[in-house]
């Protein structure tokens, strides 16, 4: 018998693993339905009626999209997720050997295609960030030269929650080199914090549909008209040079209708979320001894994100037992949770081995009740209670 067929499925259910994937709302499904076989179904580069009304319900979606960032419709390439997006931006930008600049805390779709550059001979530079996640701007500034041919820098983190002066972050770099690209990954700002790729000077912005409540595996990469990017998919005629094939309007309706829905009451979503954020960090520090808070308090923190270490406990002990009372968390780095290595970010902020590996990440939503953080700090305490005491290392040392 399995796990789940053993325990049943819990009476009440809150899931906080926005992270790595969420529930698509209603309203988004049912506006990507006609789209699979009914409204434009033809190939948007086809000149045939069918084709037409494809290339304007695509040009429609992208305006509708690109607006809640500062961006034209063809300004937008739709990829298959923020992944693709941030890899486009990144080996699109590699025309020339040179160095590129980024941080040691962003999203592993931005570290890892800059290491393989690095082993082809491009030279790599990772600014540190402070104890809260916060860019080294001073080390920014002077890792800017003249062989800078790509900035890649993430918006807010996608682990602490740090929001980060990405704008101070694109003056510097125009300032000290106006060539380099800029390249910002978006995919934790949209719908969290205002964007214009204007003002943030971003070249390249990254969009990804999950984590705003769209469906999986669709994203988008801003390209600035004017930039010209390396493509490395090559085949099928499409609208876009740099993703070859047929668009998929179904994803990129639900994408659009997501979209619509986050920038529509903004500030009220905004304001739901940083409330039930904060209802649920303070019960926990309230309610639990020992726990280490990742990231920064306040305004400078994503209103969705609540990232804690609870000491003398196991990050992946924590998910287990939290997913048997219906709570559904995601434990240390989310890309790599099943990899029993301490999250990249967190050791970049300062944290040991010991304190990454009981950290848990947690995501609020305007779709959660107080009713949801309530029944979660209910059973958080008893978990980790548990826990503790089974646990071979205790508090002060016993």
């Amino acid at each position: 018998m399995g796990l789940l067929e053993e325990h049943g499925k819990p009476e009440r259910e809150v899931y906080l693993d926005g992270e790595n994937s969420g529930y698509l709302p209603d309203e988004v499904l049912e506006y990507m339905l006609p789209y699979f076989n009914k409204v434009a179904y033809g190939h948007p580069s086809i000149t045939h009626r069918p084709g037409w009304e494809a290339y304007e319900h695509l040009m429609r979606m992208a305006e509708g999209i690109g607006k809640a960032i500062g961006a034209s419709p063809q300004e937008l390439t739709f990829t298959s997720g923020g992944t693709e997006a941030n890899n486009l931006a990144i080996f699109g930008s590699a025309v020339k050997k040179g160095k590129i600049v980024t941080s040691a805390i962003e999203h592993l779709s931005v570290l890892h295609p800059i290491r393989a550059l690095k082993a082809q001979g491009f030279q790599a530079v990772e600014i540190p960030v402070d104890e809260e996640g916060f860019f080294d701007l001073d080390a920014l500034s002077s890792a800017i030269d003249k062989d800078v041919i790509l900035v890649s820098l993430m918006a807010v983190n996608h682990e602490i929650g740090t929001i980060e002066p990405i704008e101070e972050a694109g003056k510097i770099v125009k300032d000290l080199n106006p060539d380099a690209l800029f390249h910002v990954d978006a995919c934790d700002a949209l719908g969290r914090i205002p964007i214009d790729v204007k003002k943030i000077k971003a070249d390249l912005l990254t969009l990804s549909a999950h984590k705003i409540h769209g469906p999986r595996g669709i994203g988008a990469l801003y390209i600035r008209e004017g930039v010209k990017l390396k493509a490395h998919l090559h085949g099928q005629l499409s609208t876009n040079p740099y993703r070859p094939g047929v668009e998929n309007l179904p994803l990129i309706a639900g994408f659009y209708k997501a979209v619509e829905l986050a920038m529509e009451r903004f500030d009220e979503n905004v304001s739901k979320m940083r409330k039930l954020r904060d209802m649920l960090l303070d019960g926990i520090l309230e309610r639990v001894e020992h726990v280490l808070v990742n990231g920064p308090r306040g305004d400078k923190r994503a209103p969705d994100n609540v990232n804690v270490s609870f000491l003398y406990c196991e990050g992946e002990a924590i998910t287990v037992d939290l997913s048997l009372y219906g709570v559904y968390v995601s434990s240390g780095s989310a890309c790599t949770s099943r990899v029993l290595e301490p999250s990249h970010v967190l050791k970049a902020i300062g944290r040991k081995h010991e304190e990454a590996h009981g950290s848990i990440l947690m995501k609020v939503t305007r779709y959660h009740t107080e009713e949801d953080i309530e029944y979660v700090l209910e059973v958080i305490p008893k978990t980790i209670s548990r826990l503790v005491k089974l646990s071979p290392v205790k508090p002060g040392g016993e």
